[in-house]
């Protein structure tokens, strides 16, 4: 048996909906260095991060097979971008002639399965997911924009989404705080919808559970991955070593570990032949909650064309030999606006690279603000601070990868190591996608979706 060290850099967020003394948590005396012991818990599939990918790749494995689960993290679910992010299921932002469209809508249409499915059983999905059908608006201010704004509602009615343009006059019916001028017009999609990402990992996390009386489903939480045990022949991964334990998976090992997936498979790679370099890199993001929020009530999920343009120069522009850590001034800020099941206005939205860095900013802060002023002038009556008192702000990294496109398949020079990465600010309205995706490989089911876009062969930028 072969050792790989490698390290999962721990999160410092931290969230209440998992609190250690809920853990169900697993320790044992820790191998001195240099021994592999070969004691140790055995798994089917051991997945190695507790995000939304990670936690929906086990529940599809316990729904869709008789497998047992195990997850690691080095942290609880929620602690990492899943926990920092705004919770939107649109489709009126995505691009139907771009490669995840397909993927996109399969995932879609999953989480509305979930949904009805949960209704079926007399589950109330706003209760334990937060999910709403609020519809979604894209805006634009200039004439620029609107006329952007139109091929986008032509090409998502050529594919049967049903997608309205509205003019200034009727933007104002839908929503009637939103200032735009006279040249702004928005591309109105009904059925979208949106989710509380807090909520929904947590009712995920309780029906993984279930599992665990059938010896199915365990979690190792607070456990940061030390390395990865090779078998004699050296073609697949026998087990996952973390700080307290070792944990055998017999048919699968899932890297799922988000913006910390990059370092992982550097550290994995360097002490062998692997030539697979994912550069998967930390994107920096602020999101401002206010509680409560009772000045104004918003119909719909509202996100600017800036938001569309912003992400596109991002992944479409860089040279492919530039780091995505050598852009650490550059920052990028969009309105985004919703409103939660509990009341409560969110608004973002920031990117940047600067590393792992989880520090709240405060001229970002205020650079949201002042965005989310220019859209929505009824705020200036508000006095930022005394909001942030009564508030939240949320800081999270998106796992980057440059073209766009996450990473989700096998590992070729292991047969039984999968990766299901990269997917920035996607990572809740793909997961179901994803986990039907890896799923289905493990298990050598046909695929619902084309793979090609997200193998590794398919980022040649990241071969070496």
């Amino acid at each position: 048996m072969a050792i790989l060290n490698s390290s999962i850099i721990p999160n410092q967020l931290t969230t209440k909906l998992f609190p250690p003394s809920k853990q169900v948590h697993h320790t044992s005396k820790k191998p001195r260095p240099g021994i592999v012991h070969v004691s140790g818990y055995k798994f089917d599939v051991v997945v190695i991060g507790a995000g939304i990918i990670g936690l929906t790749i086990a529940r599809q494995f316990l729904t869709e097979s008789n497998l047992s689960v195990a997850i690691v993290d080095s942290h609880v679910p929620c602690s990492g971008a899943t926990g920092a992010g705004q919770g939107y299921l649109w489709k009126v932002h995505k691009d139907p002639e771009g490669e995840k469209w397909e993927l996109s809508m399969r995932s879609h249409n999953l989480w509305e399965k979930f949904a009805e499915s949960l209704e079926s059983q007399n589950i109330d999905p706003l209760r334990v997911l937060g999910w709403k059908k609020t519809g979604s608006l894209l805006v634009g201010r200039t004439t620029e924009e609107s006329a952007m704004l139109k091929r986008k509602v032509d090409k998502l009615c050529e594919v049967g989404v049903e997608t309205v343009l509205l003019s200034h006059d009727e933007l104002l019916l839908e929503e009637p705080s939103l200032a735009l001028g006279v040249d702004g017009m928005a591309a109105f999609l009904p059925d979208d919808y949106q989710i509380d990402a807090r909520c929904a990992v947590g009712y995920i996390e309780e029906a993984n559970r279930k599992f665990s009386a059938e010896g199915r489903y365990t979690t190792f939480y607070h456990e940061p991955v030390t390395s990865l045990l090779r078998t004699a022949s050296g073609g697949e991964i026998e087990a996952v070593q973390t700080s307290n334990n070792i944990i055998y998976g017999r048919k699968a090992v899932v890297l799922a570990a988000g913006c910390w997936s990059g370092s992982f498979m550097q550290d994995l790679i360097k002490d062998s032949d692997t030539k697979l370099h994912l550069p998967v890199k930390p994107r920096k993001g602020h999101l401002l909650v206010f509680e409560n929020f009772s000045s104004v009530k918003l119909n719909h999920g509202i996100m600017e064309v800036g938001y569309v343009n912003h992400q596109s120069a991002a992944l479409g522009s860089r040279d492919p030999g530039q780091d995505a850590l050598d852009d650490a001034e550059e920052l990028s800020v969009s309105m985004t606006a919703t409103m939660d099941k509990s009341g409560n206005l969110v608004l973002g939205s920031s990117r940047q690279f600067v590393g792992f860095n989880t520090q709240k900013d405060e001229s970002i802060i205020r650079s949201i603000w002042e965005r989310a002023v220019e859209f929505f002038p009824f705020l200036r009556k508000q006095k930022l601070e005394d909001l942030i008192k009564r508030g939240e702000v949320r800081v999270g990294l998106r796992p980057f990868l440059v073209g766009g496109r996450p990473v989700i398949g096998n590992l070729p020079e292991l047969s039984n190591f999968y990766i299901a990465a990269g997917h920035e600010g996607e990572g809740l309205s793909l997961a179901l996608g994803t986990a039907e995706m890896i799923v289905d490989m493990v298990l050598g089911n046909s695929v619902k979706v084309n793979p090609a876009p997200y193998s590794v062969q398919s980022h040649p930028l990241e071969l070496q």
